[in-house]
This record gives C-alpha cells, structure tokens and sequence, in this order.
C-alpha cells in the first residue's frame, strides 16, 4: 500500500467553498481501480492550509491510474481553482507501524 500525501495551500477565504466541493469530488476519486481510502485534515495553526492522506494499492494506480482518468478531469475542475501555490504531493511507503 501506498499513502499519497499532498499540502493544499486554499486561498484565503475559499476554505468553506474548498471543503464543500471537496466532499463533492471524494465520488472521483473513490471510483478509480486500486483507491483505497481518503482523508482531508484542516491545519490549526493556518486554517487555509489542508492535508491529503490517499491510501492508494500501487503508485501507479495514482500517478497513472488516476491522473490520466476522465475521474481526474472531474476532480481537478472542482479542486485545482483553491490552490495557491499548487500543491506538493510526496508517496509513502509504510516501513513500521504500531496500534493501540
């Protein structure tokens, strides 16, 4: 498994907007081969910036898989106007893991 996780700079006074289309969007990107799961998460300190965390089965069902899909074209219509600057997105791999 592999975890996207992307920094979302939202302009200032878009963060509402930005979330409400975001729930709208989720149907997107859930619908592409190897998706696994998604969060959105509000940064306290600065609450125009947002996390992305995509648990996604390969890299490439992302960087392929998904950003050459018609689902792409769709989500970044709604998402990629909130931007400012656009966002940085980096792919994990899990190495260690501990639960409560």
């Amino acid at each position: 498994m592999i975890l996207e996780l992307a920094i979302l700079q939202v302009l200032p006074g878009k963060e509402k907007a930005f979330e409400a289309d975001f729930e709208i969007a989720g149907q997107y990107i859930s619908s592409v081969k190897g998706y696994i799961r998604h969060s959105l998460r509000r940064c306290l300190e600065q609450p125009n910036k947002y996390i992305l965390l995509v648990d996604w089965e390969t890299l490439e069902d992302h960087t392929v898989g998904f950003r050459q899909s018609e689902p792409y074209q769709h989500w970044r219509n709604l998402l990629h106007a909130y931007y400012e600057p656009f966002p940085t997105v980096e792919h994990y791999e899990t190495l260690i893991e501990v639960s409560k």
